[in-house]
């Protein structure tokens, strides 16, 4: 739901569908900041046997706009390739797959990795950081990907001077409770304290994970602080502008596609054309109404001030206050109802937050208004055990919104700022329903295919779901 099929176009087009974007100072190597994209949503581990692969012709890149012009100053691009060893086999592999150079994979996938420079005038400069790098395969089984934690291991590439790469599958780490969300906007652990009228009636319970057991394909970049700043240094003064970095993903097709009746494939003509981006969690998901996602996905993060006034007036705090919760939301309802702005939620998802409204802590890019997830590289990890998943709002600033790491739950953040909780940031006058601060979906990263949400190391997303051992709706790893 971060932003898993938020678009009637895109949703077509699961190759090319970017689903989440995270940029922190990474934990273990605090020198450095770790970039993902999540790409191709609700993944079948047991998607065989033309298992889910990044496109061969669509172009990822990574993108990081550092002079507060909301314009990518340097961009990393991923261009795959893939091919297939045996053509007489309808197998993906045929035998097990110990080592990811093995020739019983037979349909394996490389990448390149440049590195684009952008001055003020939009002239670029190319830089090859990588080439023919190996994706792992998909984790068939206990038979096929006997050991797959250690072949995956083989594809965690060190490119040195501090920066690392991957691309391949992974577990997904976001979680939402799609089932009820898009169930007129239900909140199970809610259902019972806070009755929206609308039959069933039912009592709270659990959230359920509609991500559980679901696979993403993840690009994974680390590199040095000084790699991404304007001053290509890495600044130690957290209220320096020098210090703020904005982060987004997109992919891109070309305007036509033109099917060869002899072979049955698909041959790319015309330009490049943007058909997916993302920036902040859930904004074209349930901020943007319908009828302008796809837009929104064709266009850069500068062009955003068009889209401003559903940030502003955003229809999900009027569906919160008035038709789900009216009980629990009064002085939310009274907000919504004389029309105010909301200007914290545009500081923190158009602007960042400038100096003066958290103390000690500002993430701001600049007067234009753009979706990008603003990262203050100056601002330390949290020590190890220590992370708040509530992030800025609970008083951890190493967490959404300044950037976005894998263990923040955004849903229940992003749930609590727009119920109100945020709004006394830039209105003192206005006191939040005590209900704000509790809204959550009732879910947790229970993707857990080998034990643990997470890697403890570069690219601590967890190894995806095994097509084998999984069952529907539950995670499984190895033997």
């Amino acid at each position: 739901m971060s932003s898993h099929r938020e678009a009637p176009e895109i949703s077509k087009d699961p190759s090319a569908d970017n689903t989440d974007v995270y940029a922190f100072v990474s934990p273990d190597a605090p020198g450095t900041v770790t970039l993902i994209a999540n790409y191709i949503p609700f993944e079948l581990p047991y998607g065989g046997p033309n298992f889910n692969e990044f496109a061969d012709d669509v172009r990822y890149e990574i993108k990081i706009a550092n002079s507060g012009r909301a314009r990518a100053d340097i961009s990393y691009e991923f261009r795959f390739r893939t091919r297939i060893r045996n053509a007489a086999t309808f197998l993906y592999n045929t035998a097990p797959i110990i080592h990811a150079t093995d020739t019983s994979w037979n349909r394996p996938q490389s990448y390149t990795v440049t590195r684009i420079t952008y001055d003020r005038h939009g002239r670029e400069q190319r830089r090859r950081l990588a080439d023919d790098l190996l994706c792992p395969p998909a984790n068939v089984g206990v038979r096929s990907t006997p050991n797959y934690p250690d072949l995956a291991a083989e594809t965690y590439y060190d490119l040195g001077g501090g920066r690392k790469v991957f691309a391949g599958p992974r577990a997904d780490a976001f979680h939402v409770d799609l089932g009820s969300i898009f169930d007129l906007g239900d909140l199970r652990p809610f259902q019972g304290a806070f009755n929206d009228g609308i039959p069933p009636i039912l009592g709270a319970m659990p959230g359920v994970n509609g991500l559980r057991g679901l696979n993403v394909h993840t690009i994974a970049l680390q590199v040095p602080i000084a790699d991404l700043t304007r001053t290509r240094t890495a600044p130690t003064d957290v209220m320096a502008a020098e210090s703020v970095i904005g982060v987004w993903a997109t992919a891109s097709r070309t305007t036509a596609r033109v099917l060869d009746p002899h072979t049955g494939r698909c041959r790319s003509l015309g330009r490049s054309v943007q058909v997916s981006r993302l920036g902040n969690p859930l904004v074209n998901e349930v901020v943007n109404p319908m009828s302008v996602k796809d837009r929104w996905n064709h266009l850069s993060p500068q062009d955003d001030w068009q889209f401003a006034e559903y940030v502003l007036h955003p229809e999900l705090a009027g569906l919160i206050a008035n038709v789900l919760y009216p009980a629990a939301f009064p002085n939310l309802a009274t907000y919504v109802a004389a029309g105010k702005p909301r200007n914290d939620l545009a500081a923190i998802l158009l602007t960042g937050l400038p100096a003066g409204v958290v103390p000690g802590f500002q993430n701001y890019t600049g007067a234009v208004q753009a979706d990008l997830l603003r990262l203050n590289v100056a601002v330390p990890p949290a020590a190890p055990g220590s992370e708040n998943p509530i992030g800025l709002v609970a008083g951890d600033p190493a967490g959404f919104p300044n950037g976005r790491r894998i263990g923040d739950d955004v849903t229940a953040i992003e749930l609590k700022a727009v119920a109100g909780a945020t709004i006394p940031l830039v209105d003192p006058s206005f006191t939040p329903d005590a209900a704000a601060g509790l809204l959550n979906d009732g879910t947790s990263n229970d993707n857990t295919p080998y034990g643990a949400p997470l890697l403890p190391a570069f690219p601590y997303l967890s190894n995806p779901n095994s097509g084998y051992t999984s069952a529907p709706g539950q995670p499984g790893g190895g033997a």
